[in-house]
């Protein structure tokens, strides 16, 4: 017999007690508040209309995409506020052929740029070049002169790579050699990036991640989609309809859309409900105790800008000239993820942006 069996042994001879003890109740969790509303996870959706340009666009996409309704009417969201776009999800979503199918159906210049580590400024921008028959330098424009500007994983630029990209998407310009030229009037950056690699990877700062009006985060298919994506993969369909893919969206038509979205009425209640919204990201506890210790930063003024556009947008997109308040539930999770700066209690507990809206929605009344 070994020591440590004689000592439990001799332990039991003298405590004989001990040895038909109940077991040690297990301390049971506490249970939650019931002043802390439940998170309200079934936001639904505005019905948008059958009809005019934009449903034109929305089929000409659902002819290549199937299903990722909620990210074609993101992206063309985003179009109408003359805003910037910003995909995530893991790979193998359509992520990067619903943008580039977007892009196809206007009738506007568009580029596509790889993002890699060793990419340079000049790669984006432009550089001057020497021309030796005129001895003197020449500015050739980069790929940034464009309408519509696909930046693929443009988390693997290096931070002075983003530097460029942070002036086109803010000013609307671009410097090149001390001299500053205009991009187009119609310019809209759609970038996408893969949250789950960490390697080789140059995660955005937050002064970028605020310039994006919209950070749209795409989940799995469902069943029957998937289904379909398989058929129509076998059949051979997707190459055929991406390559029948032409525009339906002018630039006129597109400009004269942006003038009816600035005349959607937003009443003045709705506005304090959208200010009520971004000033409580930023005191979260003053609302449901639970987050008081989640938000090391809440959402900027820009947020509640970009908030009130989108909504509208996305009431225009469902044929009423007034926003409503399910408008604002229904875009508040892409206008804000990315503009909350969350504690290290928050990733220890594992909560994320996305759980501090739905709890600060939820607690909210509607206006």
């Amino acid at each position: 017999m070994s020591q440590w069996a004689r000592g439990v042994r001799r332990a039991a001879e003298a405590n004989p007690a001990s040895a038909d003890a109940p077991p040690v109740q297990q301390e049971q969790p506490a249970t939650p508040d019931a002043s802390v509303p439940s998170v309200d996870t079934t936001i639904s959706q505005p019905t948008l209309v059958e009809d005019g340009p934009f449903a034109d666009l929305r089929d000409q996409i659902g002819r290549v995409i199937v299903g990722q309704d909620d990210l074609v009417t993101r992206l063309l969201v985003a179009l109408l506020c003359d805003g910037h776009c910003l995909v995530e999800g893991v790979p193998g979503l359509a992520k990067s052929l619903t943008v580039s199918t977007l892009a196809a159906c206007i009738d506007a210049d568009y580029a596509r740029l790889q993002f890699t580590p060793d990419l340079l400024p000049a790669d984006l921008t432009g550089s001057e070049i020497y021309n030796a028959a005129e001895s003197k330098f020449e500015v050739r424009t980069g790929p940034l002169f464009t309408n519509v500007l696909f930046a693929d994983e443009i988390n693997r630029a290096p931070a002075k790579v983003q530097s460029a990209l942070l002036e086109a998407m803010q000013e609307r310009q671009v410097s090149i050699g001390g001299q500053t030229f205009p991009l187009p009037s119609l310019f809209l950056v759609l970038a996408t990036q893969n949250p789950i690699e960490q390697e080789g990877t140059y995660p955005l700062p937050e002064a970028q991640l605020d310039r994006f009006l919209l950070n749209v985060r795409v989940g799995y298919p469902g069943e029957l989609e998937e289904r379909e994506v398989l058929d129509r993969t076998l059949a051979g369909a997707i190459d055929s309809e991406a390559s029948a893919v032409h525009p339906v969206l002018h630039q006129d038509e597109l400009l004269a859309a942006r003038e009816s979205v600035a005349a959607v009425r937003m009443e003045a209640r709705l506005r304090d409900y959208i200010v009520e919204i971004v000033r409580a990201t930023r005191s979260p506890g003053r609302l449901v105790r639970d987050l008081s210790t989640y938000v090391d930063y809440g959402a900027s003024p820009r947020a509640t800008t970009a908030l009130a556009i989108s909504a509208r947008a996305l009431a225009w997109l469902s044929g009423r000239d007034y926003a409503a308040p399910d408008d604002v539930k229904a875009v508040a999770h892409d206008a804000l993820r990315h503009r909350l700066v969350l504690s290290y209690e928050a990733e220890a507990d594992a909560v994320s942006a996305d759980d501090v809206i739905s709890r600060l929605l939820t607690a909210l009344p509607l206006p």
